[in-house]
């Protein structure tokens, strides 16, 4: 322990900055994989040139919707493929298949964090990095008075089983709806929020929160139609409950099953949006906060060391008082605290404190 300590406090003393904000996320947010392309030319080599170029456009949209807004897709930088390839910072070939005149393959891309962050900054385009741990979704179904959540039919559930899910911010999942979900939860208990009954779904999934959609099936009084009363409530994490309602109605010609997709699609890029709007990165309000990180070892600290280099908005970590039971560090980030914690949150690190005392654990639940 002695040698440690010792090691750390001549850091300590030079006045280093130890922890500079690392190029990569929880999740990689800026890279973007399976980019699948199938690309036919007069040359093998001609359709691998020009399938490596189609991946980088597609790639580097698929990045900017994944860390922008919805409202903002219509400003969206539009570059030229030289212009991409310049923020590309590597990417790799899987599955490669070639012929005299075709080329498939699945191709991953890393991007430039720093310089993406500058284009989007130079366009005012706001954007956020953090990404969510994995989100469990509970579809629950209320039709001519019967309400169901793990019974078939629920075509509310099927709807969001078959979503086409994007690379978004916020991962989900649905439960397995195997006898010990039934056991866990049932229908009423998840639409009443049951905390403890919530807590346990969600733990067994090894997921941050727990996201009840109660849809109501019936028809419009204006107009006869099939309408989709939707109640979506997110329990647990860092965030307070949080809830949304919307009406969908049905469009002319659009079946009972094509509404509930829409529905569930539109609900998840509202997700999606809600979680990037309490994450957004603010870049022009930067704070220093001082905190106590209580250890048991080098190992304690080196842990904690390594999760506060995913968080997008920790920019840097000086350690300033050094114990055999704690750390004192000035932690640089920027935006609000709540969103700090927020963030932190996602990396299992709990930020506790009342503004004048501030203290970071690892978090009870540690998911994804």
């Amino acid at each position: 322990m002695r040698k440690w300590i010792g090691a750390v406090l001549i850091i300590v003393s030079l006045g280093v900055v130890i922890l500079p904000v690392s190029p990569a996320t929880a999740a990689n947010v800026y890279e973007i994989s399976g980019v699948a392309v199938d690309v036919t030319a007069d040359t093998a080599a001609a359709a691998r040139n020009k399938a490596l170029a189609d991946g980088e456009v597609s790639a580097f949209r698929r990045l900017l919707e994944r860390i922008t807004l919805l409202e903002d897709r219509h400003r969206l930088p539009s570059l030229k493929g030289s212009e991409i390839a310049t923020l590309v910072q590597d990417f790799s070939v899987a599955d490669e298949k070639t012929s005299s005149v075709r080329y498939l393959a699945t191709l991953s891309y890393r991007f430039k964090r720093r310089d993406v962050r500058d284009l989007l900054i130079s366009y005012n385009i706001p954007f956020a990095e953090t990404p969510s741990k994995l989100t469990l979704v509970l579809p629950v179904y209320h039709a001519a008075g019967i309400m169901v959540l793990w019974d078939d039919p629920n075509p509310w559930r099927k709807a969001w089983a078959e979503r086409q899910v994007g690379d978004g911010l916020v991962p989900t999942r649905l439960p397995t709806g195997d006898l010990t979900d039934i056991a866990i939860i049932g229908a009423e208990q998840a639409v009443k929020g049951d905390p403890q009954r919530l807590a346990a779904v969600t733990n067994r999934y090894k997921a941050g929160d727990a996201l009840v959609t109660y849809a109501v099936a019936g028809l419009s009084q204006k107009t006869g139609k099939p309408e989709l009363r939707v109640r979506m409530t997110r329990h647990g994490g860092a965030l307070d409950t949080q809830t949304i309602d919307r009406v969908f109605r049905a469009r002319t010609g659009e079946s009972d099953s094509r509404l509930l997709a829409r529905a569930a699609m539109e609900l998840s890029w509202l997700l999606e949006d809600s979680w990037k709007q309490d994450n957004l990165l603010q870049f022009d309000q930067q704070s220093v906060i001082a905190i106590d990180v209580p250890i048991k070892g080098l190992r304690d600290w080196l842990r904690v060391r390594k999760q506060l280099g995913t968080v997008a908005v920790v920019r840097g970590v000086d350690m300033v008082l050094l114990s055999k039971t704690s750390v004192r560090v000035n932690l640089h980030y920027i935006g609000e605290v709540e969103q700090l914690s927020l963030a932190l949150e996602q990396a299992d690190l709990a930020l506790l404190g009342n503004g004048e005392k501030w203290v970071l654990n690892f978090s009870g639940r540690q998911g994804n």
